[in-house]
């Protein structure tokens, strides 16, 4: 049944691609078929479908027009769950650019009150994930840890065994920021071990080596990949990094030409990150003012809003690319 849901969706790499896209294709014939006196509700259910299966694949604005129009019926209709569903839309429609943590803080906080007014305990379990990942992205890690703790008592309440994934893997994330490197490498094999069975491949594919790359790339250490690591959705966005780092310097600027935009997601900014030091590496300016375009708007951010892993602050990365520009042009960075 379109639009009905067990547990809301947080994550914004779809579980099953396929099914993903059937889903978004029947809402949208189902809503070219409802007569102009149908029932708001189920139109602004399938809006919301439309918006929180997309997840920032679907090329064009249709999915966040979707998201918004969902959620203007729902607060027109006064429907609590209704709006908890639009909202969730909302979230996953929130990345159309980098640096949207706060907007995404603030639906976070609004699915939290709202579930916990109307006794929405899964959608009140979103809310506190998504301000995770929201307070990580803005440097938060005090206000992290009270939306973690939150997030694992209702678990425990409500019997959620999957909300320990994400704040394990937060307390990594966090372990990463405050410790040595080898005792945040420990941390994220630990919360690696989480993954297997957790019937999330969206979230688990690539993850645990992406991650330990995060940790390297902090420290200044070597890239920690074999030949047979599995990057994953990942690959195409760490392959520069990881032949500038081999010093098959033509090779990584090929690929730099390659490498499409991230999608729009949790990893958007970590990925142009990963871009902009493989830029840098090679030398090459185009890259460097691609990457710098794309992670202007996040230059107060931190490259954490995934609330899984870290690249560090966005600001870094951009005064490293600002810096290679500069002795590249002659002082001109466009």
């Amino acid at each position: 049944m379109i639009g009905v849901y067990d547990v809301p969706a947080v994550w914004t790499r779809s579980d099953d691609p396929e099914q993903a896209r059937r889903l978004v294709a029947a809402a949208e014939r189902t809503l070219r078929l409802l007569p102009p006196d149908s029932d708001d509700a189920a139109r602004a259910r399938l809006l919301a479908t439309i918006a929180v299966e997309s997840r920032g694949t679907v090329p064009g604005g249709r999915p966040l027009r979707a998201a918004r129009r969902a959620e203007e019926i729902a607060r027109r209709l006064d429907d609590a769950s209704l709006l908890a569903f639009a909202l969730n839309g909302v979230f996953m429609q929130t990345f159309h650019r980098t640096g949207l943590a706060a907007r995404r803080d603030a639906i976070g906080a609004e699915l939290v009150a709202l579930s916990a007014r109307n006794g929405l305990p899964r959608y009140e379990v979103l809310g506190h994930l998504v301000r995770i990942q929201a307070r990580c992205a803005l440097a938060d890690l005090a206000g992290a840890d009270r939306h973690a703790a939150a997030a694992d008592a209702l678990a425990a309440r409500h019997d959620l065994p999957l909300v320990a994934v994400f704040t394990t893997w937060y307390r990594a994330l966090r372990t990463s920021l405050t410790a040595p490197p080898d005792a945040a490498l420990t941390a994220y094999d630990r919360a690696a071990d989480l993954l297997p069975g957790s019937g999330m491949p969206g979230l688990s594919h690539g993850l645990p080596p992406l991650a330990r790359l995060s940790v390297a790339l902090r420290h200044d250490r070597p890239v920690p990949a074999g030949a047979d690591t599995d990057w994953g959705p990942y690959e195409p966005w760490v392959r520069p990094l990881l032949l500038a780092g081999g010093g098959r310097r033509d090779a990584a600027r090929a690929a730099l030409r390659a490498v499409p935009d991230p999608p729009r997601d949790l990893m958007c900014e970590v990925l142009w990150c990963l871009v902009a030091r493989a830029a840098v590496a090679v030398d090459d300016r185009e890259a460097m003012r691609r990457a710098r375009t794309a992670l202007l708007p996040a230059a107060g951010e931190e490259a954490a809003g995934s609330g899984l892993l870290t690249t560090g602050p966005v600001s870094a990365h951009l005064d490293r690319l600002t810096a290679a520009l500069e002795r590249a042009g002659g002082g001109r960075t466009g």
